[in-house]
């Protein structure tokens, strides 16, 4: 008879299974610190080349293209490639562009190092900033044309980067204040992460059952990691991984945060940025541009004006930084025209996101649950708001590949797809949130519950056939 051989432990000793490739990846970050901190400063240097070196290039000519222009090849990576591809990644990987890619993360934390190393003082710790940052940004860069002037971009995303590079030096030590509480782009990536399939897992009990003294983890965002349940603030940068025995990369369902959240791990201003900011303001300023409502508004204004006499909101010299105003290139925005614009983004945009507000509040108060508050709700409209905001950035990437004389065909189909992909994956969280008893005031909450989605998908809808 063939003997087995059998392995001989000390006593006491325990053994653990051979961790998933998934927890070997998230190791491998920890290991290679090194790398990842290179290729952070490859990232910062390529930012800033990109960044700087167009604003002092002449306006390309007629015939120029991507692969030949400087200024054409930036403009297409920043917002053809960078931030679609980065949105689409929170909702795949979490933030790992905020732990391993992000250029204004690495200078705030190599400038916190180097600093004066303050406390963090209570307004900077203000819940509301993400969203108040978001919403100024987003509108100011559409004023000043940021998507399609190198100028602009600079003074948008530079004057980011300087505001980060500041923050580090007086606060924190070694930290990410700015990011954790000023950045405008923050606020978003916190909800769209909520649904990425992995995320650093961490697990109490081995934690608790751990008794090996080990240093600190310097967690860059400030989390108390120990009782990190969310990926929402994670930045995903694997220096934790293995920590304890308890923390490492692994796997989840997509609808496991959403789902397993409670009313009390889900804050107003969060539910408001996703609401107001993502699905109404966000979606107005990309839109603006091709509504024909705006051109025939400001068509009446303008005569109302000329008949009244009233001529000053018709000039075109605003300075650039404050309206659009390229003479070189034919492209000056009218004081009427900011108006305009100013109104159709903040209005339009409120519009939509109080309409969305009050039927998700709606629904929960014909709910009548006690353990679904309206904010909780609200997080089931993440899918739609990931898939509007990548389908708005899109809409710069296929300008230029048009420009490019690249064959759109396949466009048209992948919109509906994506469309029905976001607004599916919502109706189907807000259906597990809502339908818990077969009654019929579940079922009407359940419907409220849709009409927001029904609206957002109806807009896009509109724009693009």
């Amino acid at each position: 008879m063939r003997e087995i051989p059998i392995t001989l432990y000390p006593a006491g000793a325990v053994t653990r299974p051979r961790p998933g490739w998934l927890a070997r990846v998230g190791h491998a970050m920890q290991a290679h610190r090194r790398t990842i901190l290179a290729l952070q400063w490859f990232v910062v240097v390529a930012y800033l080349a990109l960044l700087i070196v167009p604003v002092f290039m002449p306006l390309p000519p007629e015939d120029a293209h991507l692969y030949d222009n400087l200024r054409l090849f930036a403009q297409f990576l920043f917002w053809g490639i960078w931030w679609p591809f980065v949105m689409v990644s929170m909702m795949l990987m979490g933030r790992v562009w905020c732990g391993v890619f992000c250029p204004e993360g690495a200078l705030t934390e190599f400038a916190s190092r180097h600093g004066l190393g303050r406390a963090i003082p209570r307004w900077i710790r203000w819940s509301g900033w993400p969203f108040v940052a978001f919403v100024c940004t987003t509108v100011y860069g559409q004023l000043v044309s940021v998507y399609e002037y190198p100028e602009a971009a600079l003074l948008v995303l530079g004057g980011s980067s300087v505001a980060a590079l500041a923050v580090g030096l007086v606060y924190g030590k070694g930290s990410r204040v700015w990011c954790r509480y000023l950045c405008p782009a923050s606020g978003v990536f916190a909800l769209l992460a909520k649904i990425a399939p992995v995320h650093f897992r961490v697990d109490e009990q081995a934690w608790r059952a751990s008794t090996e003294r080990q240093p600190m983890v310097n967690c860059a965002p400030l989390i108390d990691i120990h009782h990190m349940k969310s990926a929402s603030a994670c930045h995903a940068c694997g220096r934790c991984s293995g920590y304890r025995d308890a923390v490492q990369l692994a796997a989840r369902s997509p609808a496991q945060e959403i789902l397993g959240s409670r009313n009390r791990d889900v804050r107003t201003e969060d539910a408001l940025t996703l609401m107001l900011g993502v699905l109404g303001i966000a979606t107005a300023a990309f839109l603006w541009s091709s509504s024909r409502w705006l051109v025939q508004v400001k068509s009446l204004l303008a005569s109302w004006l000329v008949e009244h006499d009233i001529l000053w909101p018709l000039n075109d010299n605003a300075p650039w930084w404050l309206l659009t105003h390229y003479p070189a290139a034919n492209d000056m925005f009218t004081w009427l025209d900011g108006l305009c614009i100013l109104a159709y983004i903040l209005g339009g945009g409120l519009a939509v996101g109080l309409v969305v507000l009050g039927c998700i509040r709606l629904a929960t108060r014909v709910a009548a649950d006690p353990a679904l508050s309206w904010q909780r709700l609200s997080l089931a409209l993440v899918p739609l708001a990931g898939m509007s905001i990548f389908l708005g950035l899109s809409m710069l990437t296929l300008g230029h590949l048009k420009a490019e004389r690249v064959s759109l065909e396949w466009v048209a189909p992948v919109r509906v797809v994506l469309l029905v992909l976001g607004s599916g994956f919502a109706a189907w969280l807000g259906g597990h949130l809502l339908l818990r008893r077969a009654t019929a005031r579940v079922v009407l909450a359940y419907a409220l519950f849709l009409l927001p989605l029904a609206l957002i998908d109806a807009i896009w809808a509109f724009n693009f056939f």
